[in-house]
This record gives C-alpha cells, structure tokens and sequence, in this order.
C-alpha cells in the first residue's frame, strides 16, 4: 500500500517542478540552485536587482496584455506581431496596408505614433503580506476582508507613489495568503518601429495557431519615447527615444537541443490549483458555449472581410482575437478530457482528505473545504449561461459597448436627476465621434442579430430579460429583421442623428431605443444574477475555500518550491530547449526551417502565402550571417512555462542573451493553464536570428540591427 507522501508525490500533479514555474522576483533565491543546475551562468542579482541594472529593466508589460523587451540603447523593444497587430491596424489604410505589406520606419521621424498604448517597466517588488496578516484580513468574512484589503493597498500604493514619478499596485497571491507592492514606471509614448508583412508575421493563420511545428515570423518593433529628463511623458513630437538602464544583447550563436532557456514576462491567468468541480463545470458548461459564440461571431466577420478591404483592416483585430481564444477553448476542453485533468484532481482531492482527516485540528480548519467548493460551483454553474453569454454575445460587441456607455445617462434621464445628465452627456459628446470612424452598420447588425438569437435560445428562460422576450414575440425571432429596422432608425447607428441626440437627450428618445433597452436590461440582469446575495454567497464561499485549499496544500508538500498562479505580474521561467513526443508516439523535433515554410507555401489559401521576396532570398540561400550549414531556423520549442501575457517575452541563454521571442505554446498541452502537462508541455518561439534576417535582408531596415548590441 502507497504511503500517503508517495501518494501526494504521485498525484500533486502541478508540482512535479520540471520546467514547471512561474516565479516570482523574491522566488528566485528558493530556486537559483535548480536554475544553476539546468545550466543558468548568471547571478540572481544580474536577473533582478532593485537597485542596480539588472534584466528586469529591460522586461516590459505592453498594454497590460502583452510583454516586450528593450534590444537597444535607443528604446527599440522586440514583442510578437499579434502583440503590435491593433497598432499596425490602426496605422493601416486600403491605401498604406500596413498589415499585409508590413512597416520599416526609415528613421525616428517615419515612427508611428499609438495611442493609447503603454509600456510598464518593474522598479521594484515589496513583500507586504505581513502588513496584510497585522490586520487579520483573512479572518474577516469575504466583504469585510475585501474592503480592508482595498484600503490597507491603497494606503500602501500612495506611500510608494508620493514624491515620485511612479505607479504602485498591490497583488494578491495564493488566492490571498500573500500579498506584494509592484512599483513601475509607466510610459505613455509609444511608436510603431517595423512589422513585417502578415505572410510572415501571420504566417499559418488560424490552421497553424496554437500547434508545433511552426514557421512564423511573430514580431513586431516598437519604441518607448520619454521627455528631456528621460522619464514617462505624454505623447509630443519634443520627446527623445528612451535610454533603459538595462538593454537585452542578442546572441547569434543558434541553440542545441538541451540548452538552457529563461524567460520572463507577464503571464495573464492560470488556474493550476483548480479543483475537479472547476474542470467540470469548464469541460460541460463554459467553454462549449464560448466556442459556439465565438464560431458564429468568425464565420460572420469573415463573410465580410473578405469582401471588402475596409471591412477587413476594421475587424482584422477583433477577428485575430476571437479567433485565437475559439480555438484556444476548443484545444483546452479537448486536452483537459484528453489528459486525464478531472480524474488527476479528483486524485489530489482524495490525497487532501486524507491528510486533513489525521489530525482534528487539520479536520476543524480544512474539514468542510471540498464540501463548500462543490456547493459553490453547484450555484455558479447554474448561473453560468449568463456569466458568459453576456460578455462573450453581448458586451463584446464594439455596437453594444457603445450603447451600454450610456447606461448611467439612461438611469439619470429615467430618474429625473439633471446634475447626472449633464456630467454623461459632457462625456460622451467628447469621445463618440470615434465610435463612428470605422463603424460598418452591415457588419455589426449581422453580428447583433446572431447574438441575440443566440442568448435567447441558449440562456434559461429565468435568465433572460422581460424586454428580450417581449421583441423576440415581437419579431417572431427574426432578430436580423428586428435589428435592420432599427439600425435604420435608432441614434447609436448613425453619427448626424448621435449628434442631435446626445445635444438634447430625452426620455421619449431613450424609450423608443430598442437596441438601448435591450443591452441595458441584460446589463441589468447580468449584474443581479451574477452580483446578486446567492452568487455573491457562493462566490465568497469559494473564494475563502480556495485560499484554505492551496494553504493546505503548501502545507502537506513544504520541500516543494510553491508559485502562485499567473496574473499578469512579473515572472520568471526557465528550461531547455527540448523535442518532445505525444501520446501517439509521434516525436516532434525542436527546431524547424526556412525549408518548411516553402513546404506549406500554398498561393490559394491566404494563410500560406508565402511573399515572393522572401522566395527570392531563399532560392539564393542569402542567409547572410543569420544562416546555419546552409538553411535558417525559423521557430522553436523549449520546456519553459508560459500562458497567454508571456506573448512576446525574451527567451535568453543561460548568460542572459536574446535568442529569441515567446509567442505561442502546442496543441498537445492546451491544459496547462490547469494542469502543466510535464513531458509534453512546450514554449514556441520564433528564433531571433529570423527576426534580425526579417528587418536586415527581408525589410532592408539594416539600420535596426544597427542600433543593437549583437553577440556573434
């Protein structure tokens, strides 16, 4: 009979710590020793330091949803082509298709100009758990806990903010057991550098995403620009590139197969401490339903991208971002079944109860965890339709995102309240014109009309709203006919009639919207079900639940070097550069080539085009200092442990050089944000010696490579 620490060794799946880990900066010291024997050369120091130049300086959160990293003393930042594909678009027109022909900047005057766009830059990390446990927070009930939470942290990010130019923001950790103070620097000035064409860039579409083995050139340049005393400064034609205290040198010597690998980034979400209850309610409920939304919502737009170029650079953003999370859900859902993740959690469940019920004081502090967990999730699933529903049919359109902002100018002419008025309509006349520069009412009616359909004939009847099933009669669920008729009528379809409206708004206007009180009374019934006393009940329940699981866990397994899960704060991963097989034993090799892409090359299918001066270089093997025994590597695949956020970040030798940049992981391994699949689970990363071939022989922006420090 197993021991139960053989037992916990066998099923704590998400800590068996191959390449496993995202860590962060105070986790380094915990693991330097296994970072040294995987073949790491640096010091922890010469990786993170608060106070002297270190890496970390030159590691950048780009919009909060990506990461990059400077390559120059001029600013210049590396991220993925998918990372800068809004940016490209935004620049793009019918007649300077930046997308499909892609970008060089011939100098700093030729850089574009992104609004809206930041780069983050970590000054330091402080470990403030123990001003957190002075106040007993988590012994407060869930409200009262969250409350002293938000006031101990902003008492905290003032502190770190005042008399300086610098953001501050607290994170939890562990579901709440620790706590840190992040202190950044936040630019504001942010340009387009190069992007290479989508052919390249895009380079196997949507068949190709999330699967090894690839040959994308998945890059994009920008610069952080600062003012004169080269701190963050909006955006003006005075300011000067940026000079980083730290900027990644770029090695061209290739890669092995074993060689060391670290990455760091801003990883966005996992949910590696999810129970058995959690993948259930993932695998039935959620995620077949984001799927069936987002097919239909891709079907559409493509129709009409592919018949009209304006229509294409408009969506070509929201397309690539539906799509990349369709079929993310549909690998996960297929590799959580496929790899046994239900059954390995129910295994750590059994070997938790069995822990907890040796010692009654365990049994008094543990002994109804497992029991509110399914309790809560019995709720959360019941709820479930509209928690997604929503946002996945409803708010994610750009029409209903316009319409719902005029949700507390609604209540306050409904309200009679003048003051409310005045302040909305003051705001809104301000930003609405936006809403109409690339507005294409053919587009967005399909779009809504599909999305209705949808959310009546897939939410409960419980769940829906008194005015969705009144039009629905209405229309005898025609929605296409219903959102045509007014479309051609209503004051949010039309830029001259939003105009007048939003001069003079007036509740007989507001009454007779039915796209308003559509979208506003699922807004409403949105928030009572999923904000209401029995979910807000079952999600303080689990909440509080989850935080004792994983205290627990840290508990029955102390030798093992615990991380928190991911959320889009700094970390650390490291690895090898490793081939892999699957489970029907076919093997994959680590790297892949020029010669590959001319494999896939098909000229009738948008997705494998391959540009014809791309063709030349290869038919004239003119590689220069970027080929290899005559080819060039184009991807490849190394153990470290990333999720989505990390696109884009550096993945660097053991001396802590750029040999490439992080874009995607495979298919095999599509459960990994729940449960790292160890001997398969792989990062893809298209090799820099590509990227610089890219901007040098492809792009002829020589002057590029130029301004970056490079390792032969």
């Amino acid at each position: 009979m197993k021991t139960l620490v053989t037992s916990l060794i066998i099923t704590l799946s998400f800590l068996s710590f191959a390449d496993e880990g995202m860590y962060l900066p105070t986790n380094l010291k915990k693991v330097y020793k296994t970072m040294k024997a995987a073949g790491l050369g640096l010091s922890h120091k010469q990786i993170f330091n608060p106070k002297k130049p270190s890496i970390k300086d030159a590691i950048v959160s780009l919009g909060g949803f990506c990461t990059a990293e400077i390559i120059s003393p001029k600013g210049l930042m590396l991220t993925n082509h998918h990372c800068g594909y809004d940016a490209i678009r935004a620049n793009s027109t019918p007649e300077n298709d930046y997308l499909t022909d892609g970008f060089w900047a011939k100098d700093y005057s030729d850089e574009k100009p992104v609004e809206g766009l930041t780069a983050s830059i970590v000054v330091r990390v402080d470990d403030v758990t123990k001003e957190f446990e002075k106040l007993g927070v988590n012994d407060l009930p869930e409200q009262a806990r969250a409350g002293a939470i938000k006031q101990l942290s902003e008492k905290l990010v003032a502190e770190a903010e005042e008399g300086t130019h610098y953001n501050a923001y607290v994170k939890e950790f562990y579901e709440g057991s620790e706590f840190y103070l992040f202190v950044t620097e936040v630019f504001e000035d942010i340009r387009l550098v190069g992007a290479p064409p989508s052919a390249i860039g895009k380079f196997g579409g949507d068949t190709d995403n999330w699967m090894w083995d690839r040959h994308t050139g998945d890059f994009s340049l920008f610069r952080i620009y600062a003012g004169p005393d080269n701190k963050p400064a909006p955006f003006s034609m005075e300011n000067k590139p940026y000079v980083p205290k730290y900027h990644l040198p770029i090695s061209l010597k290739g890669i092995q197969e074993d060689d060391f690998t670290m990455i760091m980034g801003y990883p966005g979400s996992t949910d590696r401490y999810l129970t058995s209850y959690g993948v259930k309610m993932a695998v039935e409920k959620d995620q077949p339903a984001r799927v069936r939304i987002r097919g239909k919502k891709l079907e559409i737009m493509k129709e009409d991208m592919d018949a009209s170029d304006e229509v294409r650079l408009a969506y070509a953003s929201t397309y690539a971002q539906v799509s990349n999370y369709w079929k993310y859900f549909i690998g996960q859902t297929e590799q959580l079944n496929k790899n046994g993740v239900y059954q390995q959690k129910l295994d750590i469940e059994t070997s938790f109860t069995k822990w907890v019920n040796e010692k009654p004081a365990r049994q008094e502090r543990y002994g109804d965890v497992l029991k509110d967990i399914s309790s809560a999730y019995e709720t959360l699933t019941e709820i479930n339709p509209t928690n997604v529903y929503f946002f996945e049919a409803i708010y994610s359109l750009g029409i209903n995102k316009f319409i719902i902002s005029h949700y507390r100018l609604k209540r306050g002419i409904m309200g009679g309240d003048k003051e409310s008025v005045e302040d909305q309509k003051s705001k809104l006349a301000l930003t609405y014109k936006g809403q109409f520069q690339s507005f294409f009412p053919e587009t967005e009616g399909k779009l809504l009309a599909a999305m209705l359909d949808m959310y009546v004939k897939n939410v409960p009847e419980d769940q829906l709203t008194k005015s969705l099933v009144d039009y629905n009669e209405k229309c005898e669920g025609n929605w296409s006919k219903f959102v045509n008729d007014n479309f051609k009528k209503s004051v949010f379809t039309d830029k001259n009639r939003y105009a007048e409206f939003i001069e003079n708004p007036t509740k007989s206007i507001i009454e007779d919207e039915p796209l308003l009180i559509i979208a506003t009374d699922l807004l409403d019934k949105y928030l009572s079900v999923t904000n209401g006393p029995k979910a807000m009940t079952a999600q303080a329940k689990l909440d509080r639940s989850n935080r004792l699981f994983i205290e627990a866990l840290r508990q029955m397994y102390p030798k093992k070097h615990f991380y928190p899960n991911a959320n889009f704060t700094w970390r650390l991963t490291y690895g090898n550069v490793k081939k892999y097989t699957n489970k029907d034993g076919k093997t994959y090799d680590y790297y892949t080539t020029i010669e590959g892409i001319m494999k896939k090359e098909d000229p009738n299918n948008d997705e494998f085009i391959v540009p014809s001066k791309l063709k030349e270089l290869y038919e004239t093997k003119d590689y220069g200092r970027y080929g290899t025994d005559g080819t060039l590597w184009i991807n490849f695949i190394s153990t470290n442990d990333i999720t989505g956020g990390n696109s884009g970040s550096p993945v660097m030798n053991s001396n802590g050089e750029l040999i490439g940049c992080a874009f995607d992981g495979n298919w095999e391994a599509m459960s990994g944000d729940i449960d790292f699949e160890e001997s398969m689970q792989r990062t893809i990363s298209c090799d820099i010696r590509y990227v610089l071939f890219v901007i040098e022989k492809y792009g002829d922006a020589k002057h590029l490579v130029d301004e970056m420090t490079i390792v032969e």
